[in-house]
């Protein structure tokens, strides 16, 4: 089973979130990856960079404010 990598960009303004998700890409060579984020600006801008390197993105609200976005290839 693939295992999940999460990336915790909670409080941190772009392009910060953008910069780690482009790591995390770079680094995982399998399973999923999951990047929280608190911001609308954020959400948007990790997915419009998943969606360009050819991820599927799934994004949840959290009950507790922000958003988990999965990234699978």
């Amino acid at each position: 089973m693939s295992e999940i990598h999460i990336v915790d960009a909670s409080g941190l303004s772009c392009p910060q979130p953008v910069l780690l998700t482009r790591r995390a890409l770079r680094e995982s060579t399998d399973g999923a990856i999951a990047i929280l984020v608190d911001n609308a600006t954020s959400r948007d801008n990790v997915r419009r960079l998943a969606e360009r390197e050819g991820c599927q993105v799934t994004v949840e609200e959290l009950p507790e404010g922000g958003y988990r976005l999965v990234l699978s290839r």
